[in-house]
């Protein structure tokens, strides 16, 4: 987009106003990135009800117009959010979400782009990859502005338990989940450091033991953490509440920031026409482009089992 664009008011859209999508609206809120914030659901009355109630925490924070629109109100959005959906079940997987959420993603992402076909589409709603690829179908918008939040959320909570295990502030953990938001996602072992310092040399450097017991339990734990959540309180919002509001502001200002988010994948280790989360460089265009990582064998398998789980998927679905 050309530069002064970047200085116009800048409307952002939440298609869904259920716990995330409301999440991450209060977020963008207080964030102070958008003069203009519309919440559309299937639910008038609860895009209305959310509208204002956020709207009377405005004179505590930024200024900030907030109202319950329709789809015609995506026009002019640099961005718009899609939270809709059937909610994940206690017990169920997210690929078991997806035949239902590509038909609501039938009458939604049209909409979207028939108003607003020179804005970017950002996908949280469950199975993210699948529904990413659905929309981007749906959609006819280039792919690089047709975005997953991926394993944003996966990779936060991977940070988070080893900066837990290794004692030290996760903002200094460096370590990607990759592939499939979802059961098949991969950690990427081989990359993982802290300081520039691979974690075997930081145990060793440091006086620790890092027992393999132990780092596969955090990715364990890392990978059903969801289900673990959703037991005990019926649903998660607040983490990919502000893994929304990260991409979000990597994109309204032009960042180029490296996120681990859903992106169309082509010659990536065999791996081809498919939605999966990689760490990309994300910007005020979307997708500026896809980092190639030196993976090891191990990692490389993992990542051609998560496409081909998705592929099929996909294939099944006719999309």
């Amino acid at each position: 987009m050309p530069g002064e664009d970047l200085h116009r008011p800048v409307k952002v859209v939440v298609v869904g106003a259920g716990y995330v999508g409301a999440t991450f609206a209060y977020s963008l809120l207080q964030s102070g990135l958008a003069s203009e914030i519309v919440l559309i659901d299937a639910n008038r009355a609860k895009a209305e009800g959310e509208a204002m109630d956020l709207n009377h925490a405005v004179p505590l924070a930024r200024p900030v117009r907030i109202w319950a629109g329709d789809y015609s109100d995506c026009a002019g959005a640099a961005v718009t959010v899609v939270t809709a959906g059937s909610a994940q079940r206690p017990g169920e997987t997210r690929l078991d979400l997806t035949a239902r959420n590509v038909e609501i993603f039938r009458s939604i992402i049209p909409q979207i782009a028939q108003n607003n076909p020179d804005g970017i589409i950002l996908i949280a709603t469950n199975p993210v990859d699948v529904l990413t690829y659905a929309s981007w179908k749906l959609s006819g918008l280039p792919r690089e502005r047709v975005i997953g939040s991926g394993t944003i959320l996966d990779t936060a909570r991977f940070r988070y338990l080893l900066s837990q295990y290794f004692q030290v502030d996760a903002r200094s953990v460096h370590a990607y989940i990759i592939g499939e938001h979802g059961d098949s996602e991969v950690p990427v072992w081989s990359l993982a450091n802290i300081a520039g310092m691979r974690l075997p040399v930081y145990c060793r450097q440091n006086n620790m033991h890092c027992v393999d017991a132990d780092l596969q339990d955090i990715f364990q734990q890392t990978r059903d953490a969801a289900y673990h959540i959703i037991e005990r309180k019926g649903a998660t919002y607040y983490a990919i509440g502000m893994g929304l509001l990260r991409i979000v502001e990597a994109i309204l200002r032009d960042q180029s920031t490296v996120l681990s988010v859903s992106s169309y994948i082509e010659d990536y280790y065999g791996v081809n026409d498919v939605y999966l989360s990689l760490p990309s460089v994300v910007d005020r265009g979307g997708i500026e482009k896809t980092l190639h990582l030196e993976l090891d064998d191990a990692e490389q398998l993992g990542l051609l089992n998560s496409a081909n789980l998705l592929r099929k998927l996909i294939q099944d679905l006719g999309l």
